[in-house]
């Protein structure tokens, strides 16, 4: 089993950062890509941000590229998604998730089997 923890969350006036920390307990990210979704109260959860299992590859949603960065420290099994230049549309409880197969990526929620509680990210204007 796979138990992830987000932590960072908060509340933040619009323009201004957070970074979410994801880490893992039990078995390890170690060669599996890791995801951060979110949902906004009312929304469907969407894709923010993945980082393949080496952190080579990274992609990130439209709507927050350039914005946000997603990175990985591999021994401390965290992820983390550092959020700058928030905005009232960044409101959202925000999930990581762990990739269901070594070695692979992608985007899609359904390919991702292990997810965190989530954490809560309010941007007031």
């Amino acid at each position: 089993q796979v138990q992830l923890v987000e932590s960072g969350g908060g509340l933040v006036q619009a323009g201004g950062s957070l970074r979410l920390s994801c880490t893992a307990s039990g078995r390890t990210f170690t060669n599996y890509a890791v995801g951060w979704f979110r949902q906004a109260p009312g929304k469907e959860r969407e894709f923010v941000a993945a980082i393949r299992w080496d952190g080579a590859y990274l992609r990130y949603a439209d709507s927050v590229k350039g914005r946000f960065t997603i990175s990985r420290d591999s021994p401390k099994n965290t992820v983390y998604l550092q959020m700058n230049s928030l905005n009232s549309e960044d409101t959202a409880v925000y999930y990581c998730a762990r990739y269901r197969d070594r070695f692979w990526f992608g985007v899609r929620q359904v390919d991702y089997d292990y997810w965190g509680q989530g954490t809560q990210v309010t941007v007031s204007s």
